[in-house]
């Protein structure tokens, strides 16, 4: 039952992962830069951009004068002095006296036996492995070779 449960929780964590993009996907999508514009390609020519077309002035109206001055805030009210009981005094309580610890008897262990010695084993020697050639990999045509690397030396 334990190992159903643990399966569940790990699908449910894998369903909600996948299900929305995380916090470090958004930050990577806010943090990075525009791309630059694509450079132009020789030979094709460059497509002519549409004039910008000019906005007409507005007159707004003027700013409203901003009061340099503040208000005078009103008296703040005196709090009246209130006057507190004396505190009760808390009768002196008289506590018995702490018990005995009882001592704990010396104990004496026995010793601890040796670890059996491990026997020193030889181990025969690995057997050769024969070289094995492989045949070329045949190319197709119209299909791209996946990799050229040079062989692996030995």
């Amino acid at each position: 039952m334990a190992s159903a449960s643990g399966l569940f929780a790990t699908a449910l964590v894998m369903a909600l992962m996948l299900s929305s993009p995380t916090h470090a996907a958004r930050r990577l999508a806010d943090d990075t830069a525009p791309a630059a514009a694509p450079a132009a390609v020789p030979g094709i020519p460059a497509a002519p951009k549409p004039p910008v077309p000019t906005v007409p002035a507005v007159a707004l109206p003027p700013m409203p004068a901003v009061p340099t001055t503040v208000p005078a805030v009103g008296a703040v009210p005196t709090v009246p002095a209130v006057t507190v009981p004396p505190m009760p005094a808390v009768p002196a309580a008289t506590l018995p006296p702490m018990p005995a610890v009882p001592a704990v008897p010396a104990a004496t262990l026995p010793p601890i036996p040796a670890a059996p010695a491990v026997p020193k084993v030889t181990l025969p020697p690995m057997p050769a492995v024969p070289k094995v050639t492989l045949p070329p990999v045949p190319s197709i045509p119209g299909v791209p070779m996946p990799f050229l690397a040079p062989p692996p030396s030995a």
